[in-house]
């Protein structure tokens, strides 16, 4: 790579990394801020929120699948700016993120005990978790909208636009977390209730601000036609791309969450230590998601246009990044270690669960960022995503989740033994990833060319 594209990379690595990185921080920050008020509440409260959290979490994951199909093509049609498939492809991706929406924010809202029997045995964990998602429900149909369209922003040259809705929406969200939880000013002291009222406010904000966006002249548009009576060759080719993601984000995400379902049964004090330890890596991780988003964009880009040899130089780049952020990662949970005693409402037992949890994380986010990158940044953005499906069922579904549900019910095996055996899985992965990778299975140009519009097909998808 020569001096010029050293330079052009690092530009557009920076240019879309940075506000994703933002982004994904201010996501974060909302959990952070939720569990230090909460722990003010009670720790019973935090445990709570950090398990009924769960069911956005499993939701995210179907959502995470639609918009990273959202992403490959809008990446790759947009390389070659062909807004039409681009607007086309949003509508395929908001009819299935709106449906999926559906029986989760009903479930939420009617059943929510039945829910949080799923994630803890303790009485009051179940009442407390059943409050939160009572009100929390609904946002879920809020996000199906938002999160797509942000994710059009981020593919369209509008990352830093798409960056700071969400931010804005969360810096919402805390101030409100603290007005509705402690009943600031005129505020009413609401608890658990008033950390999910502020997340349904924020997120109603969210779609407000994205869809005036939507508005403007020149913006990609929500055709309604094209989400009704979608292009049956792009869905065609959306789902043979997406449909692997959606396994594989089912396959890892159905097995983080039983890693949580352990923890959770294995009482409160490991529950709380869990909750704090993954929220100080996913504030942690955020620069190396950026990294990993940024990927996919970028190689995606090159691929729609053609320029193969192009893609594959940036991915070389792209992973040697993804592991040095992955180090830098791992050395900021080691800094913050000596800060734990910090966290006063936890037992003396909790903390010090939560000081080897943190040692464990360091190692892992060093996996964790390598694999973002490769396998669902670069993979994706060739569309080579059934690796991902198979790697992840293997290794999750063959060997780390059959070992803590042993370890932890059967062997009965102390608390901090079963979680270091339940975050091994990104360590496992490594070898395959890379032989993978060096396969350049991914390198594939996946766009289409597209006759020109006909008018009345145009009136109609506008209509």
């Amino acid at each position: 790579m020569t001096q010029s594209n050293r330079a052009e990379f690092r530009k557009k690595l920076l240019h879309l990394m940075i506000p994703i990185s933002l982004q994904q921080l201010m996501m974060a920050l909302v959990n952070a801020s939720d569990a230090f008020m909460l722990g003010f509440v009670s720790q019973d409260a935090l445990s709570a929120v950090s398990l009924a959290g769960q069911i956005q979490f499993v939701y995210s994951l179907f959502l995470f699948a639609i918009t990273a199909g959202v992403s490959i093509f809008a990446a790759q049609y947009w390389g070659i700016r062909n807004k039409r498939a681009v607007e086309k492809t949003l509508g395929i991706g908001l009819a299935f993120s709106v449906l999926l929406s559906l029986p989760f924010t009903i479930g939420a809202t009617f059943f929510p005990e039945q829910l949080m029997r799923a994630f803890a045995s303790d009485p009051v964990l179940i009442a407390d978790g059943a409050e939160y998602l009572r009100v929390v429900g609904v946002s879920y149909l809020l996000l199906s909208v938002s999160q797509i369209y942000l994710c059009i922003l981020k593919n369209c040259g509008n990352a830093v636009l798409s960056a700071v809705i969400s931010s804005v929406s969360v810096v919402i969200n805390i101030i409100l977390n603290a007005a509705f939880i402690f009943g600031i000013g005129f505020f009413p002291k609401m608890g658990i209730a008033g950390a999910a009222i502020a997340t349904v406010i924020a997120k109603v904000i969210e779609l407000a601000w994205a869809l005036l966006v939507m508005m403007k002249k020149d913006s990609v548009k929500i055709r309604l036609g094209w989400a009704i009576r979608p292009d049956k060759v792009l869905l065609r080719d959306f789902w043979k791309y997406t449909a692997p993601i959606l396994g594989d984000e089912l396959m890892w995400g159905l097995g983080f969450t039983m890693y949580s379902v352990i923890m959770g049964h294995m009482g409160s004090d490991a529950a709380a230590a869990n909750s704090i330890a993954n929220i100080v890596k996913n504030l942690v991780i955020c620069f190396c998601t950026g990294i990993a988003t940024a990927s996919g964009i970028m190689v995606g880009s090159l691929l729609g246009q053609g320029e193969l040899e192009k893609a594959k130089e940036y991915g070389r780049k792209l992973s040697k990044t993804s592991i040095f952020a992955g180090v830098i990662a791992g050395v900021i949970i080691l800094g913050v270690i000596p800060f734990t005693p910090l966290f006063s409402t936890l037992t003396d037992t909790a903390k010090g669960y939560l000081r080897v949890m943190l040692v464990v994380c360091s190692y892992y986010v060093i996996g964790k960022s390598i694999n973002m990158t490769v396998i669902s940044g670069i993979f994706a953005a060739g569309g080579d995503s059934k690796f991902g499906f198979i790697c992840d069922g293997i290794t999750m579904w063959c060997v780390t989740v059959p070992i803590g549900l042993i370890a932890a019910f059967v062997l009965k095996l102390p608390v901090l033994t079963v979680y270091i055996l339940i975050n091994v899985d990104e360590i496992i992965k490594l070898p395959a990833v890379l032989k993978n990778y060096r396969k350049h299975n991914w390198v594939k140009n996946l766009t289409r060319q597209e006759p020109a519009a006909e008018p009345e097909a145009l009136a109609q998808a506008a209509a």
